[in-house]
């Protein structure tokens, strides 16, 4: 009996042992952060792989909803109301879903985010928006199925979805002008130095009215004992792109030296090759 017992705990031990061991998952789940502009973003999906298989009319059947992945529906989340073709999504979370044809595909944006996969029919209610898009093809197979956040600017992104030789992408815009704009409203009610230098900046990254970025940039400068050399460089920026390229050298020949000094060599690259572009 004792033998019996002795026998059945090392059975016992050897099961937890085993139930304990972890290995990787078919299809690892991925979790994208990106900051578009001035939006959060967060994309959370699974990952599974070609192994083989003939995956887009096959594996992934043409016409049908697909969850736009594997395990949990595909999830996407906006900090902030964006738009995708010529409709808005609200801030919040949707799910993607997809039906996946030979040459286009048809993404939807699902107000029901959470889920075990595609649901069995599509409630049109709960379609935030749907756009068509055209598959291009890769020169190579992509091994694992991935979405991508690609060609990111200040204003937009374009969601890639990659698997075998098909790349998708879908682009939406994020209101950071509108975001922006309304900051320099509020800030320019009381602005020091740094607000007045943050608004030309952004003037000049966005090419709006370069007067008024002049006009902010100078007397962010004047407010300014002893400007550094990369903000010398922004103000000659802003002169070369209003016009007046003869002040916009001597200010960036101040740039280089500053940048000299603080052995900057991009800095030091940059001003040369505008001093040199805005003589001729």
């Amino acid at each position: 009996m004792k033998k019996l017992i002795v026998l059945f705990m090392v059975f016992a031990l050897s099961f937890t042992v085993n139930a304990q061991i972890e290995t990787p998952a078919p299809s690892p789940f991925q979790k994208v952060e990106q900051v578009v502009g001035l939006t959060d973003v967060t994309l959370e999906y699974s990952r599974p792989a070609m192994r083989g298989r003939v995956i887009f009319g096959n594996l992934v059947p043409y016409g049908k909803v697909w969850r736009t992945g594997a395990n949990t529906r595909t999830k996407i989340t906006f900090s902030d109301d964006v738009k995708v073709g010529d409709g808005e999504l609200k801030a919040g979370s949707y799910g993607i879903l997809t039906v996946p044809q030979a040459d286009s595909w048809d993404v939807i944006f699902y107000t029901e985010a959470d889920g075990g996969g595609a649901p069995s029919e599509l409630d049109e209610s709960k379609v935030a928006a749907r756009i068509r898009a055209t598959v291009q093809e890769m020169p190579m197979d992509i091994q694992s199925f991935t979405i991508t956040f690609d060609d990111l600017t200040s204003s937009s992104a374009v969601i890639g979805f990659l698997w075998e030789k098909s790349y998708v992408g879908v682009k939406f815009e994020v209101p950071t002008d509108n975001k922006v704009s309304a900051a320099i409203d509020r800030a320019m009610s009381g602005p020091g130095s740094g607000e007045y230098y943050a608004a030309a900046v952004y003037y000049l990254s966005e090419g709006k009215d370069i007067a008024k970025a002049k006009k902010w940039m100078d007397k962010a400068m004047s407010m300014t004992d002893n400007p550094r050399f990369w903000q010398l460089r922004q103000q000659s920026l802003i002169y070369a792109a209003a016009g007046d390229k003869k002040a916009a050298i001597e200010i960036a020949k101040k740039s280089l030296a500053g940048a000299e000094e603080a052995g900057n060599a991009d800095y030091i690259k940059m001003n040369k090759e505008s001093i040199a572009e805005w003589m001729q």
